[in-house]
């Protein structure tokens, strides 16, 4: 019997880039985000060229909505991993001239989306037997930095509430992993957080000779979620071999 996996965030970036490698594992996936026109687009694509993919359906989901995530649950019949990748940064604003709407919306769906799926879900991940919930982070979560306020907050609760379910799950066949990635090339983040402005957004990645890309988080999530299931992969930093910290890359000239 193939296992099912629900991946938020997964129109684009490291999300869809989730779905294709858990549907290469054998695994019958729920692609999740707001975009449902993207997300229609990847499940054909998946389907037609990953061999042996299962059942990939896309669901409109907007965490931040009690009601959208609800309503995933009651279309979800079983679920055996979960993948909660939706969240991003925005602004890179000082605490002193940050922007608290920016902060919320960072709280809104780093943490608090987080959670509001992880209730929803967790009643099918322990009914599994064998369930496993997977929280992409970021280096931000462990390692403040200038700037980045706002997103290292939100990134720091979503690592706390991942400890903390691992404390509280302890008795229960569910598994938490925490994935944390460095400085990562996707087609959106950081337009994003720059609210557009290409100029901005390719600055991060300037002079940085091979940053990660989308496939490498997507193999950490399927390497921990095809473990053992007595085995628990805690947590997985990762990032590009040219970054020391996330204030510490070094870049070609």
């Amino acid at each position: 019997m193939r296992k099912t996996a629900v991946v938020t965030g997964a129109s684009s970036g490291i999300g869809a880039a989730t779905g294709r490698r858990l549907a290469a594992e054998g695994f019958n996936v729920v692609l999740a985000a707001r975009r449902r026109d993207r997300l229609d687009a990847l499940a054909e694509e998946i389907t037609e060229s990953v061999p042996g993919a299962g059942k990939v359906v896309p669901f409109k989901l907007d965490v931040t909505s009690q009601e959208s995530v609800d309503a995933l649950a009651a279309a979800v019949d079983g679920c055996h991993v979960l993948v909660n990748n939706a969240g991003g940064a925005i602004g890179l604003d000082p605490v002193a001239a940050s922007d608290l709407g920016e902060w919320q919306a960072m709280y809104d769906t780093n943490v608090l989306g987080l959670v509001r799926v992880t209730k929803a879900l967790l009643p099918k991940l322990i009914e599994s037997g064998a369930g496993h919930i997977v929280n992409v982070t970021s280096l931000a979560a462990h390692v403040p930095y200038e700037g980045g306020g706002g997103y290292n907050a939100a990134k720091h609760a979503a690592y706390a509430v991942n400890d903390v379910m691992r404390l509280e799950l302890v008795a229960e066949p569910v598994r938490i992993t925490e994935i944390a990635p460095g400085l990562v090339k996707t087609e959106e983040f950081s337009l994003v957080r720059f609210h557009g402005d290409e100029e901005k957004a390719a600055k991060p990645y300037e002079g940085v000779p091979e940053p990660l890309v989308a496939e490498d988080v997507a193999d950490c999530v399927a390497w921990a979620v095809t473990r053992p299931p007595h085995v628990n992969i805690d947590r997985i930093d990762v990032q590009p071999r040219v970054q020391a910290a996330p204030h510490k890359l070094h870049r070609e000239r």
